[in-house]
C-alpha cells in the first residue's frame, strides 16, 4: 500500500512539473473573431483572397501546399476567384511535365488541374536552403497543430527579443507562442510588406488573420457545406421530434387510465 501511495505521489509530481513547465514556456494564445466559427459560420471571401496573396508573396517561397489545386481557388466555398482570374493565376507558374514524344521533360505554364507548385524539388533541397529545417506543408497545417487557427494566428505575431538569460543558437529566433519558444523561421511578416489589391492596410495583425483564414479553408474546403448540412439535420430532427411527440400523445390518449 505504501509503495502504491509513493507511486501515485511521483506521478502527480511529474504531471504537475510538466504542466507547470508547459505553461511557463508558451503564452496564452491570441483570440480574434473568426467568421467561419459556429453553426452559421462562413468564410470571408475578401479574407480568403487576401490570405492567398499573403501565402503567394510571403509563404510560398518556403512552404508547399501539395493538396491544393489551382482550380480550387475558383470553387464555391473558397476564395471564389473568377474563372479568368484563376486561369491567370495558374498561368503565372511553371511546372515540369512530360516526357514528350522525344522522351524529354519540358516546362509549361500551370493549368487549373495542377497542384500548387512546390518551392523545392525534394526534402533535401528544402533542408539545405533552410539551415537543416524542413518547412512544413501548409495544406492541413491548421489541423496538424494544437490550438488550430488561434495557434497559427498567434505564432505569426509572437516574435520578440529573447528574455535575458536565454541563449539562442545562430539562425534560431524567439517566439513566445512556439512550443519551446525557439523557431528556425524568422519573422515572415512586417507592416506593409505587401500591398493588398482591395486597399486593406497590410498590418501584421491583418495579414496574420487573412493567411490563417486561407489556411483554414485549405484544411477544410467543404466547411460551409458541412455547416449547411448540419443546420438542415438539426431542423429535420426538431420537426421529427415534434411529429413523434404529437403522435405519441394521440396514441396514448386512447388508453384509459385505471386510476
Amino acid at each position: 500500500m505504501k509503495n502504491l501511495i509513493k507511486l501515485l505521489s511521483i506521478l502527480a509530481l511529474i504531471t504537475f512539473a510538466t504542466t507547470h513547465s508547459n505553461s511557463a514556456e508558451t503564452a496564452k494564445l491570441l483570440k480574434t473573431d473568426w467568421s467561419f466559427k459556429g453553426l452559421f459560420g462562413k468564410f470571408d471571401r475578401g479574407a480568403l483572397q487576401r490570405g492567398y496573396q499573403v501565402y503567394t508573396e510571403v509563404c510560398a517561397s518556403c512552404h508547399s501546399m501539395k493538396y491544393v489545386s489551382y482550380r480550387n481557388l475558383g470553387e464555391k466555398g473558397g476564395p471564389e476567384f473568377t474563372e479568368a482570374e484563376v486561369k491567370a493565376i495558374a498561368a503565372s507558374f511553371e511546372v515540369t511535365d512530360g516526357p514528350n514524344a522525344d522522351g524529354e521533360m519540358f516546362v509549361r505554364p500551370a493549368k487549373l488541374s495542377d497542384k500548387f507548385v512546390m518551392p523545392y524539388e525534394n526534402v533535401k533541397a528544402a533542408q539545405a536552403a533552410n539551415g537543416g529545417a524542413y518547412p512544413p506543408d501548409m495544406s492541413v497545417l491548421v489541423k496538424a497543430r494544437g490550438g488550430g487557427v488561434d495557434y497559427i494566428y498567434s505564432l505569426l505575431q509572437g516574435y520578440e527579443d529573447a528574455p535575458s538569460g536565454m541563449t539562442l543558437d545562430e539562425g534560431v529566433h524567439y517566439n513566445k507562442y512556439m512550443y519551446g519558444n525557439k523557431i528556425m523561421m524568422s519573422a515572415p511578416l512586417s507592416d506593409d510588406i505587401l500591398e493588398y489589391g482591395d486597399g486593406t492596410k497590410a498590418t501584421v495583425e491583418q495579414m496574420s488573420k487573412d493567411v490563417t483564414t486561407f489556411l483554414m479553408w485549405a484544411a477544410e474546403p467543404h466547411l460551409e457545406s458541412r455547416h449547411q448540412m448540419g443546420f438542415k439535420a438539426i431542423v429535420y430532427l426538431i420537426i421529427l421530434t415534434i411529429l413523434v411527440y404529437f403522435s405519441m400523445k394521440k396514441i396514448w390518449s386512447r388508453v384509459e387510465s385505471e386510476v
